[in-house]
């Protein structure tokens, strides 16, 4: 999960005030100081985070809690929409036909940040075209084409080409019939006037949408002069944060941005194509506090493409217990996928305040799905049908077929009866039904 070491530090002052027996003045100020702690160490402006403290033990001295609602689980939301709102109002993004021009300094991450925006729309049903108008940094033309070639997406540039607004000249032809069009534009070392000369010029030539200006989140603080700067001489219409995934200023970078007014529209998460997310303030924070994320899991969910009759169905099958070995496979297929499990189990609500002994292994969970998977290819497809005709010599020929041993099938097959036993239980629920039944129909391609 992004942000690990803030949301380690904050976890640890959520677990505090669900713990105690009481909230009282004294509480209320040792939760207060954890809080200025965890947003100093994660680099956080002094000043925003005196603030943001101030304002949790302003509301919690004062506030009453609503009606049902403990004080301590009030506390807790109070810290939540703080923290919320500092980070600004989420910027909604627009699936439609569209310019995407990307800005920034050198190092920052642009090139491949073009790529994960490609294969984001993409997942949307739209198609893309990368434009390689940088002319300035070696390889940056081939590097561009061939992320475009890994996306699957379309790809113009000029090689070897110097002038960066001719080739946004000639693009247009080539480019017209895609929905986005997304223009990777020269960086410097500094914000230097031939740089700024020039994205303007090419501002004028493609008409973008939208102006992201892409920073790496290890400048903390100074994310938010460079901001400001870049949105003063172009008019950026957002900021992606890259490397937010192993750097203790993320924090910084984040609330450096949104106090000049930029909208942070996506976040960098990893080094795969795939890890590129929508920037959505309450969600991000709710994770970050453990407090989970329904509509991360939603998304995921979306990514395995399920159509309306194929989510009534599974819905069906999961709470009825009659999904087989083969629907089992299924979901472990996608669980498999790179940070899939990862997003999942950073999405699941407060699973990071359990103790650390009962915390899901994610990579013991992953070698299991792995192994598991194995011993189900060794099967027929009769008895991925009916597991419940795998005994004795069966079980023996599908842990030879494997390579695995019988009490690893037999260790599949109780896992399987465990699940099927757990769904089963929840069908005389009927808002359990109803609601994954309605969240499994949601999956639509609609909106972000």
């Amino acid at each position: 999960m992004v942000l690990d070491s803030l949301g380690e530090s904050l976890r640890s002052t959520l677990k505090k005030i669900l713990r105690s027996t009481r909230v009282d003045k004294e509480l209320i100020k040792d939760v207060v100081r954890d809080l200025q702690r965890a947003l100093l160490k994660a680099d956080v402006n002094v000043r925003l985070a005196l603030e943001i403290s101030k304002k949790v033990e302003k509301r919690a001295l004062e506030e009453k809690p609503p009606p049902g609602k403990s004080m301590r689980d009030h506390l807790v939301r109070i810290i939540y929409e703080e923290i919320v709102r500092i980070l600004g109002e989420e910027k909604k993004i627009e699936l439609k036909r569209q310019k995407i021009m990307l800005v920034g300094l050198y190092g920052q991450g642009k090139t491949t940040t073009a790529a994960k925006l490609a294969k984001f729309f993409q997942r949307k049903g739209l198609s893309v075209c990368l434009v390689a108008c940088d002319v300035h940094r070696p390889a940056a033309y081939h590097q561009l084409k061939q992320l475009a070639e890994k996306v699957g997406c379309g790809f113009f540039g000029i090689e070897n080409e110097k002038d960066a607004l001719k080739i946004a000249r000639e693009s247009e032809k080539y480019v017209k019939d895609y929905d986005v069009k997304i223009y990777d534009t020269s960086g410097r070392h500094s914000l230097e006037e031939d740089l700024i000369e020039e994205i303007k010029n090419l501002k004028k030539i493609i008409k973008p949408d939208e102006i992201y200006l892409v920073i790496d989140a290890t400048m903390g603080q100074q994310a938010g002069p460079q901001a400001k700067a870049f949105h003063d001489a172009v008019g950026i219409t957002g900021v992606i944060i890259t490397k937010l995934d192993g750097t203790a200023k993320g924090g910084g970078a984040l609330s450096a941005v949104a106090v000049t007014g930029a909208p942070v529209v996506f976040i960098g998460v990893g080094e795969h194509i795939e890890d590129l997310e929508h920037f959505d303030p309450p969600r991000f924070i709710a994770r970050l506090l453990g407090m989970g994320d329904l509509q991360t899991l939603m998304e995921v969910a979306r990514e395995i493409e399920m159509d309306e009759k194929r989510a009534e169905e599974t819905a069906e099958r999961l709470l009825s217990g009659k999904f087989n070995l083969k629907d089992m496979y299924e979901i472990y297929a996608e669980l498999a996928k790179p940070g899939f499990l990862k997003k999942i189990l950073s999405s699941l609500p407060f699973l990071n305040l359990l103790p650390q002994a009962q915390q899901p292994d994610e990579e013991e969970f992953a070698r299991k799905l792995r192994k598991y998977r194995v011993i189900m290819d060794s099967m027929t497809y009769e008895e991925l049908e009916n597991p419940d005709i795998i005994k004795g010599s069966r079980i023996d020929r599908i842990a030879r077929g494997s390579g695995m041993r019988p009490s690893d099938v037999r260790e599949l097959l109780k896992e399987y009866s465990r699940m099927k036993s757990m769904m089963k239980s929840l069908k005389g629920n009927r808002r359990m039904m109803r609601m994954l039944k309605k969240q499994l129909r949601g999956f639509e391609m609609g909106g972000v």
